[in-house]
């Protein structure tokens, strides 16, 4: 991908347009965080040094990348934690439904895609039914492996496919009435 470079009067970096948002409004701003470092980032104290200016900027909690390895983030976190970073980190969850299309934005983004995601896709191009339920399996997995590590609150990308968002939401007995 092509090297950022901001608009004539525009912003350098993202906590310049947290603080200019900030000075117009009393806003409550998400920002990006990337568990395996934004392509940019020299390494892991650049990023972390990167989500810090964010913060201080004003931003209220950070979502991070999509990701697969549920480790990267639980490393991520505890990078935060050791470079003052304090704000509510959410993780990124992408339900796979277009194999293809996800390898090729991952690739743009920096993150990875473990051999073992690319083995439950593959062969499966022209069906749908079985990538949405492995999809909505990868999506569940993760999301009770992180709540056991004591993450409550979630970011999924559903890529206007809400209908497979609301299953795995289902899967893990989110919005369920509950009787007495």
């Amino acid at each position: 991908g092509q090297t950022y470079a901001p608009a004539q009067d525009g912003y350098d970096y993202a906590s310049d347009l947290v603080a200019g948002l900030l000075d117009r409004h009393d806003f409550e701003i998400s920002v990006a965080a990337y568990p395996e470092n934004h392509p940019e980032a020299r390494n892991d104290d650049d990023e972390i040094e990167n989500l810090r200016r964010k913060q201080e900027a004003g931003a209220a909690r950070a979502i991070t990348q999509f990701f697969f390895n549920t480790e990267d983030f639980l490393r991520y976190r505890d990078r935060m934690s050791a470079g003052g970073v304090d704000i509510p980190l959410a993780p990124g969850i992408l339900p796979v439904t277009n194999f293809a299309a996800m390898v090729r934005f991952a690739g743009r983004c920096g993150a990875s895609v473990p051999d073992w995601v690319a083995e439950r896709f593959a062969g499966l191009e022209n069906d749908l039914e079985t990538r949405s339920a492995i999809a909505a399996a990868i999506a569940v997995e993760q999301c009770q492996h992180l709540r056991r590590e004591g993450v409550e609150h979630f970011h999924f990308y559903t890529l206007n496919r809400a209908e497979l968002t609301l299953a795995i939401c289902r899967m893990l007995g989110v919005g369920l009435a509950t009787t007495a």
